[in-house]
């Protein structure tokens, strides 16, 4: 019978059925108790027992079988309790009361020996079929409240006035008598029936508000995966460059090749163990908050006041806090620096190569004429390379001063820089004239010839990207690009792939005649949106912009307006360890546009501007 009685009980109420309904996935509930689990929900319904989801809300049926054999059974229980209470034998009466309850029955409170079949509040005692008969027959106890049994009366009893709780101070979170309602006159209280009605609709309300949070922390769960993911395509798009790189001389670099693949391999690793780190917290948060939802569950089930208001008020207390996920990126210095690493061994085999073969055709006997695409700067037979990094020769026309260049400030280059004062004073000058800053003239500097390549993952959606990533333009019509944090969001603004911590380095760029346009270099911490993300408008980048006919330098917001200048192409120097960036007008004889000088504290990228939907900015190919 406890087996029948089992499977004949709603897993939400733990009572027997009442209008029971099935669910697509089999189960069976109580229609109210389904009812009041699906509560306040738009979406996300699921099974209570095996927590299968459905799509939508299910269409309930009554399942007519199982409520057949449920009244059934409530028939057969009704039928024998009468036997029971007609039946003399106490202990026989108990037993028959064992077989339908899991614990024992409460006795009557006069004879001590029959089931209790009632319970009197206003008596505060229980009492068999018999000893009620003065209940039910006599006048004068017809305004005694009687209720199904109560085991224990004292626990609905006031521990200080003996007398039982009638009310409930939401103040304090305690169950009170009348009496003592005066030690609460100035606290908010209400009728038991009441204050569990209003209990229950703060529960139902926190519930739906749990689901809520549960969908969200879902939701965030579902965010990390993506830049998990994310991540995994961004060092895999990594991994491909450093293999291409690789693949022009990977049968005699192989062993450097594995090491550098082994650093992109570890910070994928260290940044995909973050996220799982992340992931499983969110799952941890998860459950708790399932745990707190079928704590209420079961809370909203509680038949006893008593038991419910102070489970309830203990529920009430409990919070939890959203879900929040970190920001996780990966180390775009250890990313940069090892595809800048492979870049350079290529460009040692290849030096060593071409080398090689130049020593083969100078040992012939017969003269050849150098081909037409032969490289003017190549060091000769037997005379000092400068090593295997491309080297430009650069040359300066006579520069006048300006106010934002310090003369002095020239001198504090490395010794590649040759720099000589042009002879200025001349005969009958005053000592007056003598001492204005006087022109200087740069000889000519040795730097690294830098290929600049356009980053991808940091083009605003606007910024059209071609021609190998070295070329940028403008289009409202264009789709946009994937989702990356490196992504400038409200300036359309790119950097250069490549990054310079030391050394000397040299990059031109085209722009077109009239265009509204920026470029500089800022570091790689600089913002990716706000305002502090513009070029110039912050400490951490350094440009020069044309915009309404009007040439300016920017830094830190801070503006300096210059002389315009006719050229389309600039040449941008860059000196890490001297602490200066040069904007030069490439084919002009006073090519100096202005110079910053600043202490850098990181690696600079190269940064570029662009406002007009019709203009086009494009990196020039450095010939070595």
């Amino acid at each position: 019978k406890q087996i029948i009685f089992k499977e004949l009980t709603c897993s939400i109420c733990l009572c027997l059925f009442s209008s029971p309904v099935t669910v697509p996935c089999g189960h069976n509930f109580c229609a109210s108790c389904l009812e009041l689990t699906w509560a306040g929900l738009s979406g996300g319904f699921s099974c209570p027992q095996c927590r299968a989801t459905f799509a939508g809300r299910p269409q309930l049926q009554k399942n007519t079988v199982l409520c057949r054999v449920v009244e059934q059974l409530q028939g057969r229980s009704g039928a024998k309790g009468e036997e029971e209470e007609e039946n003399e034998d106490g202990d026989g009466e108990g037993e028959a009361a064992g077989c339908w309850a899991a614990e024992p029955p409460v006795f009557c409170d006069s004879c001590q020996e029959a089931p209790a079949v009632q319970t009197c509040l206003t008596c505060t005692a229980s009492f068999c079929a018999e000893h009620l008969r003065p209940h039910r027959d006599s006048p004068a106890f017809r305004d005694h409240q009687l209720c199904p049994t109560v085991r224990d009366l004292q626990l609905r009893k006031c521990p200080q006035h003996n007398r039982l709780f009638e009310f409930f101070c939401s103040k304090h979170g305690v169950c009170i008598c009348s009496l003592c309602l005066l030690g609460h006159k100035l606290c908010p209280t209400s009728p038991l029936e009441q204050a569990k009605a209003s209990a229950q609709s703060l529960l139902k309300k926190k519930l739906a508000e749990l689901h809520n949070q549960s969908e969200r922390t879902a939701r965030a769960m579902s965010t990390v995966k993506t830049k998990q993911n994310q991540s995994a395509e961004t060092a895999s798009r990594k991994k491909e460059l450093i293999r291409n790189e690789f693949s022009e001389v990977k049968a005699v670099i192989e062993e450097r090749e594995n090491e550098i693949m082994k650093a992109i391999t570890e910070e994928e690793k260290r940044v995909w163990n973050k996220f799982d780190y992340i992931y499983s917290v969110l799952g941890n948060k998860k459950n708790e908050i399932q745990s707190l939802k079928d704590q209420i569950e079961m809370a909203l089930t509680e038949s006893d006041d008593i038991l419910f208001l102070k489970r309830a008020t203990a529920l009430q207390r409990t919070s939890t806090k959203e879900a929040f996920v970190p920001v996780v990126e990966m180390d775009q210095n250890v990313m940069h620096s090892t595809y800048q690493s492979a870049i350079t061994l290529k460009d040692i085999v290849k030096h060593s190569v071409i080398q090689s073969q130049e020593k083969k055709e100078e040992a012939k006997p017969v003269k050849t004429k150098a081909p037409p695409a032969a490289l003017p700067n190549k060091p000769s037979v037997g005379k000092k390379s400068h090593g295997p990094r491309r080297k430009l020769t650069l040359h300066f026309a006579v520069v006048q001063h300006r106010a934002a260049v310090e003369p002095s400030s020239l001198y504090c280059g490395p010794k590649s820089w040759q720099i000589n004062m042009a002879a200025s004073a001349e005969a009958g000058q005053d000592k007056q004239k003598c001492l204005v800053p006087q022109p200087l003239r740069v000889t000519h500097v040795i730097a690294d010839a830098a290929n600049i390549t356009l980053d991808y993952n940091t083009a605003h959606n606007t910024v059209v990207l071609a021609e190998n990533y070295t070329r940028m333009s403008i289009s409202d019509t264009f789709p946009g690009h994937r989702y990356h944090p490196q992504r400038f969001a409200d300036y359309r603004q790119v950097l250069g792939f490549q990054c310079f911590k030391r050394g000397v380095h040299y990059w031109e760029v085209q722009l077109q005649q009239g265009s509204f346009c920026g470029l500089g270099v800022c570091y790689g911490s600089m913002e990716r949106q706000g305002p502090e993300s513009r070029l110039g408008r912050n400490s951490k980048s350094w440009c020069i912009e044309w915009l309404n006919s009007k040439l300016s330098s920017w830094h830190n917001d801070v503006e300096k307006c210059l002389p315009n200048t006719k050229a389309t192409k600039i040449g941008v120097l860059l000196h890490c360890e001297g602490g200066f960036v040069i904007f030069m007008a490439v084919g002009e004889k006073n090519n100096l546009i202005y110079k910053f000088k600043a202490q850098f504290t990181e690696a600079l990228y190269p940064a570029f501007w662009l406002f007009s939907s019709d203009g086009v900015l494009s990196l020039c190919h450095m010939k070595e």
